[in-house]
């Protein structure tokens, strides 16, 4: 197997002129296209487009009513993270992803995750403006990060991540490599893998009960847009794996294991913060194991061994929505004669 050296260059020599995935410099050339799945990405994301105007959360206004005390916690909490957490996630892209991933296929597909991003901001500004009347209580809700302390630990470790690879310029060395895949992998199976899909299942646990459907209708639409954003990650890593399979080592492996036990911790936190006054029908428990159970979910996308070996204990994810799902696409092409080719695997996201 041909070495690679530490140092390396942008002349793309050690592989006949051509540059890996990761070789610093800026390529601009769309033909020959060298990695056509990440265009196929971006198509896909192109016909999955819709707007915040579409979701009306409207309807769950008589629902906030109805909801227990230790119901409306649990809400208050959960809008409060919908707040800023796919504002980190943009950041991380923009700072960090977009600069490093020199394909332009792929940053084809990151402009528009950005553009994504930035949709999913907007929709939990609504929902914060629809749930929360209160001027002084949507301030409080934006500032979660700060005086919240389940939100803010999930935070920092967001934060640390970020800052983990924010100095590095070009991705010369092995160790900047590996650095960068750790970020990449933590924003896609911890952060819009985990952090996000325990968010979702409190969603769809209030839709099971009847409760909150405009809510549970955009958040459909935001767990499509979180799964392909995350096929796209682990394929920047499986296309990473393929051109330098060096850089995959037990050491990085057992990183990554930690990074997500942390995360599984974080994610637990924040779980004890939104049932600690006794949701029926949702216990911490089960809340754990199902967070475990997506964490081995991530393992196996990674090629790594499971490590906890959990079920998922909520039979509301199983396949939750598939019709609702299935209806928003025809109407998406009966309203705006936009093609959608492709299938989700819910089977492997949950």
């Amino acid at each position: 197997m041909t070495t690679i050296p530490e140092q390396r260059t942008t002349t793309g020599a050690h592989t006949g002129g051509r540059n890996l995935l990761l070789d610093p410099g800026m390529d601009l050339t769309l033909r020959p296209m060298r990695y056509p799945r990440f265009f196929d990405r971006f198509r896909d994301a192109i016909r999955n487009t819709w707007t915040v105007e579409e979701v009306d959360l409207h309807s769950d206004l008589a629902d906030l009513g109805k909801l227990s005390a230790a119901e409306r916690h649990l809400v208050s909490r959960l809008v409060a993270f919908f707040a800023t957490g796919d504002t980190i996630v943009a950041n991380n892209l923009v700072l960090n992803l977009y600069q490093h991933i020199n394909s332009p296929e792929g940053r084809l597909y990151l402009s528009r995750q950005l553009f994504e991003e930035a949709v999913h901001v907007q929709f939990y500004l609504n929902l914060l403006d629809t749930y929360v009347p209160d001027e002084r209580e949507r301030f409080e809700a934006f500032a979660a990060v700060e005086n919240i302390p389940s939100i803010a630990r999930k935070a920092e470790f967001c934060f640390r991540w970020i800052d983990s690879v924010f100095e590095l310029r070009e991705l010369r060395t092995r160790e900047d490599r590996r650095a960068f895949l750790l970020n990449l992998i933590c924003f896609a199976a911890c952060i819009e893998g985990l952090f996000f899909y325990g968010a979702f299942a409190y969603v769809y646990f209030l839709r099971s009960r009847g409760l909150l459907h405009g809510l549970a209708s955009g958040t459909n639409w935001v767990f499509r847009d979180e799964s392909m954003h995350m096929a796209f990650a682990f394929d920047v890593v499986e296309t990473v794996r393929a051109e330098e399979p060096d850089l995959f080592n037990a050491e990085l492996e057992q990183q990554v294991r930690d990074m997500l036990a942390e995360a599984v911790e974080c994610e637990a936190q924040f779980a004890e913060d939104l049932l600690e006054q006794g949701v029926s029908g949702m216990s911490l428990s089960d809340m754990r194991e199902y967070l475990q159970h997506v964490a081995d979910r991530r393992l196996a996308v990674l090629g790594i061994a499971p490590m906890y070996g959990s079920r998922n204990p909520f039979a509301f994810m199983e396949l939750q929505d598939v019709q609702e799902l299935s209806n928003f696409f025809e109407r998406r092409v009966s309203a705006y004669q936009v093609g959608v080719a492709g299938s989700v695997s819910f089977d492997d996201d949950f």
